[in-house]
């Protein structure tokens, strides 16, 4: 039998086992040799808590409630012990509550560290009604200079969103440690007030107080989500200043600062002096290029992850390189890069799912991207979205609105990007009806005050004929951005209203907001509409001097403002100089339309030969040439021109024109028989029924006549 001693020695060993088992398997063997060697003492709930203590850091809440329920004898660390391993599990923390109401029945008052960890409970709920019960309770209880305490209520009111309340409590903490300096740094970034976040950590500096690596790496992520590349790299300095040794996550938070601010060249430095990066560290310096649009560093750096066997590749690394080569071929990069996800076990990710619709899509490979789309079985908002806006920005507005309703039959929620991506769609389709409803969603969502939704609301409004609805919510856009203003200009230019077009440009160019691409091509045409040569070529002169280089729909607008005006000559000099001359042949296209109206044979047939050389077969061209010869009174050429086009059986590409019916689209063309319409039959019945109508009102109306005479 041990004597006393190595009996107190056995029982020390086996406690301080307790204190660092976080295997379960191991907790219940150190259990139950404690329970065989008598070192369970039934006077003493010291070894019971501990056991409490190491199952909750095991993870196994019925294990500990098990031990707490089974001992002897029970004191406040008892209680402590299992109300912390429930706090700390978000699913059972409503539970600790209530060993509240028992420590009371056995006559045990909460202490700092009862209060710590039921503040922590009513945080992880984020519920804070109780939160603040529980604040009364410690100002009661006489707690108030218990900073541990303090920062937990601290933390509890920022958690549950409540920022102004957390930083009353902080104000009113008399010895501020680096935890409290820290939770309040962390209760800003979380609800979003940033800035203010950093602002903090100047005034925790300034009040002498040493930063954590975790304080570092708190705030370098809040310069990220900035992009405040100046602010960043000041922090960065003063670790370096101040000998901060900066762990693997540190390191990490460095990467991602200087990747999302598109210093990649640092990052990769950075990256490079790691001595053992983890996914983390690859994933970011892949995102790093990705943003940066470097696809091809971005594809190297991916592979060289593959060459390492420390970790398979996760969500985050499949979405990053995805997204690096959306650029570039699918088929030499993106199918491949499918092709690893499903191997993965990805293909279900939504995550994923995202970047590879957004890539199929950039590569016009529509069919692909909508199986992808259809193979993710719980699709959020975001992937709904980067459908719907990709079919729109592809003109497929239709298939952009059918997609939208079907994304609120599944009851997601609507943000202000897909209302902007379909909203252009109703813009592009003109359908006015579709375009009010979702404004009254806009409306009931509040996303009508969003920047985005306001734009493309203006822009809706005025390619659908209504320049006043159009006028009326610009005007109650407080601080309009560029994309706002070009919305306007484009309204005015749609509607031929140059005038105020050139009245909002001197508005933008008061504001000091510098014009982009979109804003020429608005007030270059609209000039065009106007007939207005010299405001024209004054905004081509001012648009080469802003460093905006010309666009095809920039120099589209020149020549039919030249050529409208009869200026045939400066017209084909604009597009000699221009870089689209041969890729572009609408710019030949329409200055042989004007050469038709000025009977300006030499120029016409000259830019017809520019187009034909490049496309032999061009109906339109051919069709424009003949009417130039008709105008010209040269019917030999007319005759050979027509001949010609029967010879090589041209035919227009047919117009295609929409209508909206019980809030539903119908495309169709002239003579259009198609049975894709599932109504078609019913619409021709109708047809035929209203023509036999007019047929028998003219009858009448030949009668009436033939009787009056």
């Amino acid at each position: 039998m041990p004597s006393a001693y190595e009996a107190s020695s056995l029982t020390a060993l086996l406690i301080q086992k307790c204190t660092t088992t976080i295997s379960l398997k191991k907790a219940r063997q150190l259990h139950a040799l404690m329970a065989t060697s008598a070192t369970l003492s039934a006077q003493s709930p010291y070894a019971h808590n501990n056991l409490l203590s190491m199952y909750g850091r095991c993870g196994s809440l019925g294990d500990s409630q098990l031990t707490f329920d089974k001992m002897p004898q029970r004191n406040i660390v008892s209680f402590n012990a299992l109300i912390a391993a429930y706090s700390r599990t978000p699913s059972h923390a409503n539970l600790p509550f209530k060993l509240l109401t028992h420590m009371e029945i056995e006559d045990l008052r909460p202490n700092g560290s009862t209060f710590t960890s039921l503040l922590q409970g009513s945080s992880s709920l984020e519920d804070q009604i109780t939160g603040s019960e529980l604040h009364a309770q410690v100002v009661k209880s006489g707690f108030l200079n218990d900073v541990c305490v303090q920062t937990s209520v601290l933390g509890m009111y920022s958690n549950c969103g409540d920022q102004e309340s957390a930083e009353k409590v902080f104000e009113d903490i008399m010895d501020k440690d680096v935890v409290a300096w820290n939770s309040i740094i962390f209760g800003n970034l979380k609800n979003e007030r940033i800035k203010n976040g950093l602002h903090v950590f100047g005034s925790m500096v300034r009040n002498g107080v040493i930063p954590t690596q975790y304080t570092y790496s708190m705030v370098l992520n809040a310069c990220s989500k900035l992009g405040n590349r100046d602010c960043g790299q000041s922090i960065h300095a003063r670790m370096i200043i101040f000998n901060t040794i900066a762990d693997l996550p540190l390191q990490n938070a460095l990467l991602d600062m200087y990747c999302s601010c598109d210093d990649v060249q640092t990052a990769f430095t950075i990256f490079c002096r790691i001595e053992n990066p983890d996914l983390v560290s690859w994933n970011s310096m892949i995102a790093g290029y990705s943003k940066k649009g470097d696809g091809e560093m971005a594809i190297d750096m991916f592979v060289r992850l593959l060459r390492m066997s420390f970790a398979e590749s996760d969500e985050h690394t499949f979405a990053a390189v995805i997204s690096a080569t959306g650029g570039l071929a699918a088929s030499d990069y993106g199918k491949p890069l499918h092709a690893q996800v499903m191997k993965a076990g990805f293909q279900s990710s939504v995550y994923i799912g995202s970047t590879l619709v957004s890539m199929y899509f950039k590569n016009d490979e529509t069919d692909s991207a909508q199986k992808v789309f259809s193979l993710i079985p719980e699709k959020d908002v975001v992937l709904w979205t980067d459908v719907i806006t990709a079919h729109s920005r592809m003109g497929d507005g239709e298939t952009a609105v059918r997609f939208f309703h079907e994304m609120r039959q599944e009851g997601h929620k609507i943000d202000s990007f897909v209302l902007s991506g379909v909203l252009s769609a109703c813009a592009d389709l003109a359908t006015l009806k579709q375009g009010e409803m979702i404004h009254s969603l806009a409306l009931r969502t509040g996303c009508d005050v969003e920047m985005s939704v306001c734009g493309s609301l203006v822009d809706m409004y005025a390619k659908n004929g209504n320049l006043q609805a159009a006028q009326s919510i610009f005007s109650q856009v407080e601080y309009p951005d560029l994309k706002c203003w070009n919305s306007m200009l484009g309204g005015y230019s749609h509607h031929g209203r140059a005038e105020e077009g050139l009245k909002l440009f001197d508005e933008i160019l008061i504001l000091n907001i510098r014009p982009d691409h979109v804003t020429f091509v608005s007030l270059l045409a609209a000039c065009s509409h106007c007939g207005l040569v010299e405001q024209g070529k004054l905004l081509w002169s001012q648009m080469k001097e802003m460093g905006i280089m010309p666009g095809p729909k920039h120099y589209s607008c020149m020549v039919s403002l030249l050529s409208r005006a009869g200026l045939l000559e400066a017209a084909e000099e604009i597009i000699i100089e221009s870089p689209f001359r041969e890729d572009y042949l609408e710019l030949w296209r329409t200055l042989l339309s004007s050469c038709i109206s000025n009977k300006n044979l030499s120029i016409g047939v000259h830019a017809a030969e520019q187009v034909l050389s490049l496309d032999a077969e061009d109906s339109a061209t051919h069709t424009l040439l003949s009417n130039l010869y008709a105008a010209a009174g040269r019917w030999d050429a007319v005759a050979e021109i027509r001949r010609k086009i029967r010879g090589l059986m041209l035919e227009k590409d047919p117009g295609l024109s929409w209508i909206e019916v019980m809030n539903h689209i119908q495309v169709f063309s002239s003579g259009d028989q198609s049975h894709s319409h599932p109504r078609i039959d019913e619409a021709q019945y109708e047809l035929h029924r209203l023509l036999r109508n007019i047929v028998r009102s003219e009858t009448d109306e030949f009668d009436v006549m033939v009787f009056e005479t």
